[in-house]
């Protein structure tokens, strides 16, 4: 018959604790007061211990036989002599018994309950999981569709009308050709980016101390090479910042709020990047002054769901870079929230700080 790893592990432990009692007790016994009231006590403590934390009712049985027998022969005179004639000894036998299988049924009412909790949080998980990859298809069906349907049409309208079309209309098919892909390009960059978190252990990601300004640095250069005409006002504090993260996923996020400011906003108004350092927390917050987040929208605004503009350029739709974004967040551990004030639309993301980013603060 094959025994379990589990099984063994309950043996192992049960045997270790009663061992451990018997020692603990021998010296007290013999090197101190001889008192068979401190040695109920120690195999007491055992007994709960291995009821504690093995499974089942089977090695608290055990266990509570093997303590008041125990007790009986090593410390109750006449000494290394069994003698069942001990006033109390069967009151001794079922309190310990009584101990043992009321420990045992409490624990295993635990057990069962952190491990219907855990199920029901794995579950939630999953769900989470179906929920953002069914929103994700929906925006995706829509975001890569139109710029592709977009390019297919430009590039016919220029190929089949060459000759017959200015060379202002030729720049202007050419241009829209390059918009289009360069949306394209930014859409499979935040397509692997949610493949490499869903792909990763736990859907952690791989966190390393990073200089909170070269991140921002960063992502305002890689987004500044994709529009070039994009105005962004950092504010942060003067002091080193030394924060825990995947500075390519969090530069990730920067650029995806930046640039939906930059495009949805709808203003020619600078864009506010402002970065604020909590005692656990440092804030992220991208403020646009422009004309803000239909309210209807702002609960599911992170749900993948398809939001539009109304400009040009509605196409474009944000949804799935901010599904993408509280993706990465939560990876992180932090928090992401959407909201309008007096000028605009505000979104704010926090990072928590870990106990080496404290230390080197």
């Amino acid at each position: 018959m094959k025994i379990n790893r589990k099984t063994l592990s309950d043996i192992f432990f049960t045997v270790f604790m009663l061992l451990s009692a018997t020692g603990i007790s021998f010296a007290f016994f013999y090197l101190g007061n001889q008192n068979v009231a401190n040695i109920t006590v120690i195999y007491t403590l055992a007994l709960i211990l291995t009821a504690l934390y093995t499974s089942g009712y089977v090695y608290g049985i055990i266990s509570a036989l093997f303590c008041v027998i125990a007790v009986n022969y090593f410390f109750s005179y006449p000494f290394f002599k069994f003698n069942f004639t001990l006033d109390g000894y069967p009151v001794t036998f079922i309190g310990m018994l009584a101990i043992s299988i009321f420990s045992s049924t409490t624990t295993t009412t635990l057990k069962k309950q952190q491990r219907a909790i855990a199920e029901r949080e794995k579950a939630l998980v999953e769900a989470d999981k179906e929920k953002l990859r069914a929103n994700l298809l929906r925006a995706v069906s829509h975001d890569l569709r139109t710029p592709l349907t977009s390019i297919i049409g430009s590039s016919t309208s220029f190929l089949e009308n060459y000759h017959e079309l200015e060379e202002e209309e030729q720049m202007e098919l050419v241009t829209n050709i390059k918009e289009d892909s360069q949306w394209l390009l930014n859409m499979v960059e935040n397509l692997l980016t949610v493949t490499r978190i869903n792909d990763s252990a736990a859907d952690k990601v791989k966190k390393s101390p990073e200089i909170v300004e070269e991140v921002v640095s960063e992502a305002i250069q890689r987004l500044r090479k994709r529009l070039p005409d994009i105005r962004i006002r950092v504010s942060m504090p003067n002091n080193f910042l030394m924060l825990s993260m995947d500075p390519t996923l969090i530069e990730q996020v920067l650029i995806n709020l930046l640039e939906n400011a930059f495009i949805h906003s709808g203003s020619t108004e600078p864009i506010d990047l402002i970065i604020r350092e909590g005692e656990d927390i440092i804030t992220f917050t991208v403020r646009d002054y422009g004309s803000g987040v239909e309210e209807n929208r702002l609960p599911h605004i992170f749900e993948g769901q398809q939001l539009s503009s109304d400009s040009v350029d509605g196409h474009k739709g944000m949804g799935i870079g901010l599904s993408i974004c509280k993706t990465i967040i939560q990876a992180h551990g932090g928090q992401i929230t959407a909201l309008n004030h007096n000028q605009g639309a505000e979104f704010t993301f926090t990072l928590p700080k870990e106990k080496e980013d404290t230390e080197n603060d």
